[in-house]
């Protein structure tokens, strides 16, 4: 059921108050027995329920794809995603499209309403760029303004500071980092901007997996810096749109 379309038959006339709240009350879920689709999760938060991939199926994230677009929904969103999925999706879905770094499928029927805001993708390293890309492209799906700026980690400092204009020109950045996960500090001290630490599991033995940049950035000593779970492109991405859509009000 495509909500938006009730709602403007409503205004229009073509349907009544009571005829208008039937149609919306009908389905605010569907039980497709092995997952439950939140249908009015965009009219709550303006984003339509994002389906994560991993651990699921190939004929399950087909089936809520394609229960998704007969409930009415026009922009999807699947993280974590390999090609075998993707590839299910297509076949039900023929303009899904797949971003092979961020393991991303995206179906885009309709323009989202811009933010006006910009976020900044900052990598450590060129190994981060995997969370990066799904950190970028989640945030370029619901909105905004991305520009990424990858390979300046602290370890040749000079290379971030010959990108800090374009990277302080953002209104929200997301530094992406594992090994020692120091970008983010050295970033949070260099700008005004609120700073979203993504750790990652890019690194040797006593990384632990990402749990060393995440501690790291945890007890960062710049002010602004905040943080998501390891390897969490989708979280940062999400929450830097948030922060450009308040901007925004």
């Amino acid at each position: 059921m495509d909500i938006k379309k009730v709602l403007e038959d409503y205004k229009n006339g073509n349907l009544s108050l009571e005829e208008a709240e039937g149609k919306i009350k009908v389905s605010p879920i569907t039980d497709l027995g092995y997952a439950v689709i939140d249908n009015q999760r965009a009219m709550r938060n303006g984003c339509p329920e994002v389906i994560y991939c991993a651990g699921k199926t190939k004929e399950q994230v087909a089936g809520i794809v394609l229960s998704m677009i007969d409930a009415g929904t026009k922009n999807i969103l699947g993280t974590r995603a390999d090609r075998e999925k993707y590839e299910a999706v297509k076949a039900v879905c023929p303009d899904a499209v797949y971003h092979d770094d961020a393991k991303i499928i995206l179906v885009q029927r309709e323009p989202l309403e811009k933010t006006g805001g910009k976020i900044a993708v900052v990598t450590g390293g060129t190994s981060d760029i995997p969370v990066a890309e799904e950190a970028a492209i989640t945030a370029e799906y619901l909105g905004n303004e991305v520009v990424r700026i990858y390979d300046v980690g602290v370890a040749g400092l000079h290379r971030l500071l010959s990108k800090i204009d374009m990277i302080t020109s953002a209104s929200v950045i997301i530094a992406v980092a594992g090994m020692e996960g120091a970008l983010a500090s050295v970033i949070g001290g260099l700008t005004d901007k609120p700073v979203i630490a993504v750790p990652t599991s890019v690194g040797y033995g006593a990384s632990f997996g990402g749990v060393s940049a995440l501690l790291c950035m945890l007890n960062s000593c710049a002010n602004g810096v905040v943080v998501v779970n390891i390897d969490n492109g989708f979280g940062a991405g999400y929450t830097a749109n948030s922060i450009n859509k308040l901007g925004a009000k």
